[in-house]
């Protein structure tokens, strides 16, 4: 796995890739959860976003990221709304 980490103007950041052997893939879900145990804490939020069409942008079709703004808290729904426990 390789990531670049960023932390300026508002936003905590990692972008994560995955190079398996000679091929690339895109990160999975536990592997996705791994990058946020390394960078964060077990408690905080952090999200992926699906931005607007018209703000999107792909440098890299491999790369997945994880943001966290560092002046707010991310509101998160209600667990029912999730699912059961």
């Amino acid at each position: 796995m390789f990531a670049i980490v960023s932390d300026g103007a508002g936003w905590e950041h990692v972008s994560i890739h995955v190079l398996d052997g000679k091929k690339f893939h895109i990160p999975t879900w536990n592997e996705m959860c791994y990058i946020k145990d390394v960078f964060w804490d077990a408690e905080d939020v952090v999200m992926q976003l699906h931005p607007k069409k018209s703000q999107y942008v792909n440098n890299h079709p491999y790369v997945l990221h994880l943001w966290r703004p560092s002046d707010q808290i991310i509101p998160t729904p209600p667990g029912i709304l999730v699912g059961t426990r």
